[in-house]
């Protein structure tokens, strides 16, 4: 289902209404009150609030199995609450992309599936056709007038540029030309679940509700759908867990925890910190709490015995019995207290590509391209669908052979290559120890279950058996395979697939320890920051570098977009013997270090005034109103890029010439 009512009632998934600019909203759009939802004896939701308001864009978060998707089914009317009411404004139209819509299929060509979304003015364009047709017969006035009154409905709603907006949507998420003419049902799911996002956008909602969005896009899409996003005129709420996506988007986070809906006034970053900060008071209140029930107990002890204290003992005992208890704080972010280590370290190079070839038919992927990947180096292999990302993956891994050139693994490599389809290889019948076991027999009990217990297997959940887990259950269990192997070197595709935000934290922490080799592909850009400290990439059907996190990557990379001639990718420098440094006569050393403090001054006057034009920036792109002009926005957002790279780069610059002074001095 696509496209809701208010009323709950189904309309076609195409039908058109005005755009949000055009109405005139009531101060809420949405408001849940005191929902409870119960799935058998279970309540999923508790007696939960939350009033959605126009133009809110809003992350929707939680633990899996907290009930966000079925949130959302409950807004859209597909579930029907326990208890509560949901109210929404008067001709509310919501347009809601789901993951059943990956069954979706039709032998229509991409385009004319998006453009099914102009239910009226495809109608439209049918009966101007028509009148065309009968007016080469007949000529009465009548019929002119119709045909008339028709084509100026059809170009009031902007009908002569939807097809234009259809392949502008669909070039943004990642289809080419000669896609667009093929039929949907050729395309894999991922990509029918594109088509299905388009349709949903090209409908201009006054509300989207997004579950697991960027689930099937690569970065390029993702990244475009930000942009889109941040433009869109409506509300939206998004279920992801993706919290670089989310913190680019939301401006409101809701947390679903325990029945509840907690509303946190700002993006995931903001929810994280506020969150802590509330912590921080709970847990003050708990400890001072609970102080005072042990005087109170003691108390009650004391005089409990006592004949003349009996009635007061009782009193406090009433006291306590009434008082509304303050919960500690549970510790939602588990950390690994595993040391993942490997018998053998490996040789400075790992694995060394040279002249390598690779072709498909129709498609160049390598080009007699070289790449070293060294002892130590965490690689971020990125770019779009359909660039070779995954092949070069197979390649490393010695996994794909079919290649010209050659791929040579190094001294005393151990290797474990992890990608989705290993989930298939899970013995289904075995407990999830059962399996750690069978495949690292080395590690002890205690160690395995210290492992599980890292990727949230606790208790007796270690005997469950793998056929009745979910999907990221399954990645989970496969991953905890992946660091109890003997391996030096990783190689992992897609790992963050179907993990929440705990899960990615938790494989985070792992390969942040470990101190072996790791390749990854991923589209989990806070994932890739936080892991990788060389960012590989595809171009021109060379593999290229970038030495350093995938912040800088994206920094470098916005600045080369815009500027063509930029410089390119630094690349590491090879390893040289520095000389001996030549002692300077005192003259000269003192002319040298005025000159330096002379530069140095003049740095600290840059590095001031674009501080200060980078809070201006910030102050013009805090105005609401700005996000009325799409094009303005983009162009103040570049703007604000270029400032803040180059004040970074003169920060550097400021720093290693302070470093160079105090050596002179020294």
């Amino acid at each position: 289902m696509l496209y809701i009512k208010a009323s709950h009632i189904l309309l076609s998934p195409f039908t058109f209404h005005l755009s949000p600019q055009n109405r005139i909203f009531a101060p809420e759009m949405i408001a849940i009150n005191n929902l409870t939802f119960e799935i058998g004896a279970r309540a999923l939701y508790d007696e939960a609030n939350w009033h959605i308001k126009p133009g809110e864009k809003i992350g929707l978060i939680g633990a899996n199995g907290t009930g966000k998707t079925t949130l959302l089914k409950i807004i859209v009317g597909d579930y029907k609450p326990t208890s509560g009411t949901i109210s929404m404004a008067k001709d509310l139209t919501m347009g809601y992309l789901n993951q059943d819509l990956l069954s979706y299929s039709s032998d229509k060509n991409i385009v004319h599936v998006a453009m099914e979304a102009f239910e009226r003015q495809n109608q439209l364009h049918d009966e101007i056709e028509n009148l065309l047709k009968k007016l080469e017969t007949d000529y009465s006035e009548d019929l002119l007038n119709k045909l008339s009154d028709k084509q100026h409905e059809f170009e009031l709603l902007d009908g002569y540029n939807i097809e234009y907006k259809a392949h502008e949507i669909l070039a943004g998420l990642g289809f080419s030309e000669a896609d667009c003419q093929r039929k949907l049902s050729t395309f894999s799911g991922g990509w029918r679940m594109r088509v299905m996002l388009a349709k949903i956008l090209l409908q201009a909602p006054d509300i989207l509700l997004l579950d697991e969005p960027t689930n099937h896009l690569d970065l390029p899409s993702i990244q475009w759908l930000e942009d889109y996003l941040k433009s869109f005129e409506g509300a939206i709420i998004i279920v992801s867990h993706d919290r670089w996506f989310l913190d680019k988007v939301i401006n409101r986070t809701v947390e679903s925890r325990k029945g509840k809906l907690t509303v946190y006034a700002g993006n995931y970053s903001f929810y994280l910190e506020e969150k802590e900060l509330r912590s921080e008071i709970q847990r003050g209140e708990f400890k001072n709490q609970q102080a005072k029930i042990r005087q109170e107990e003691r108390l009650i002890e004391r005089f409990r015995a006592k004949a003349s204290k009996a009635k007061m003992a009782q009193s406090r005992i009433k006291m306590l019995d009434k008082m509304e208890r303050v919960d500690d704080v549970d510790d939602d972010n588990p950390e690994v207290n595993f040391s993942f280590k490997f018998s053998k370290q490996s040789g400075r190079h790992v694995v060394t590509l040279e002249h390598i070839t690779k072709k498909y038919p129709g498609i160049d992927i390598l080009e007699d391209a070289e790449a070293v990947i060294e002892k130590g180096d965490k690689i971020a292999l990125i770019g779009a669908n359909g660039k070779g990302k995954s092949t070069l993956l197979r390649i490393v891994a010695g996994a794909d052979k079919d290649f010209e050139g050659t791929a040579q693994t190094g001294h005393n490599v151990t290797q474990t290559f992890f990608a989705q389809h290993q989930l298939e290889s899970l013995h289904l019948e075995n407990q999830i120890l059962q399996e750690l076991q069978s495949f690292a027999p080395k590690h002890t009990d205690t160690e395995l279950r210290s492992i599980l217990g890292s990727f949230l297997f606790t208790g007796d959940d270690v005997f469950k058996k793998i056929k009745v887990l979910s999907g990221g259950e399954k990645s989970r269990v496969a991953l905890a395979k992946a660091l109890t192997a003997d391996a030096n070197f990783l190689v992992l595709d897609e790992p963050t697939n179907h993990l929440d935000m705990a899960s990615v934290n938790i494989l985070i922490q792992a390969l942040q320890q470990y101190e072996g080799t790791v390749i990854v592909v991923s589209h989990d850009r806070y994932f890739l920051d936080n892991v990788a400290n060389k960012i590989w990439f595809i171009e021109d059907q060379k593999i290229k570098q970038y030495p350093g996190t995938y912040q800088e990557y994206d920094e470098w990379n916005a600045k080369r977009k815009l500027e063509p001639k930029a410089a390119p990718a630094p690349q590491p420098k090879k390893e040289e013997k520095k000389p001996e440094p030549v002692k300077q006569p005192a003259d000269n050393k003192a002319q040298q270090l005025k000159k330096m403090n002379h530069d140095l001054t003049k740095l600290e006057e840059l590095v001031g005034s674009l501080e200060k034009e980078v809070k201006n920036l910030e102050a013009q792109l805090a105005d609401t109103s700005l996000y009325n002009q799409a094009d303005k926005l983009q162009k103040l957002t570049d703007t604000y890029q270029l400032k803040k790279l180059e004040m970074r780069e003169q920060q550097a610059r400021w720093e290693a010439l302070a470093e160079q002074i105090m050596e002179l001095e020294g």
